[in-house]
């Protein structure tokens, strides 16, 4: 679920973590075929690894990142990365993050 005021935020579903996703776009849906920036903020231990897989099983990783941010004025809790991805097709991506210790998921509409 897409919430907050600015840019949307999304609150994902995570397994020993928290776990934060802010979309840098004007508006949602997101547009297949359209790089969009996702900064992630995530609790856990280790490097962030992301993709994001379409209903029918079709992986998009992401084009750039995850690059760890030194720095922000976003406050969520855990460290924080910035990824693009490219969603190649129409659909309900979800998009998964993991980490040493820590992983978890948020479901992006793509249309």
């Amino acid at each position: 679920m897409l919430e907050g005021e600015g840019f949307p935020e999304v609150r994902g579903t995570a397994r020993d973590a928290e776990l934060w996703g802010l979309l840098f776009v004007k508006a949602t849906p997101l547009s297949a075929g359209d790089e969009v920036k996702i900064v992630w903020r995530m609790t856990g231990e280790g490097p962030l690894r992301a993709r994001a897989v379409h209903p029918d099983g079709t992986l998009a990783r992401p084009v750039w990142g995850p690059e760890e941010h030194g720095s922000s004025t976003w406050r969520r809790p855990g460290q924080e990365w910035g990824t693009g991805f490219v969603f190649p097709k129409r659909g309900c991506w979800k998009v998964e993050l993991s980490r040493d210790r820590g992983s978890g998921h948020v479901w992006l509409p793509v249309h």
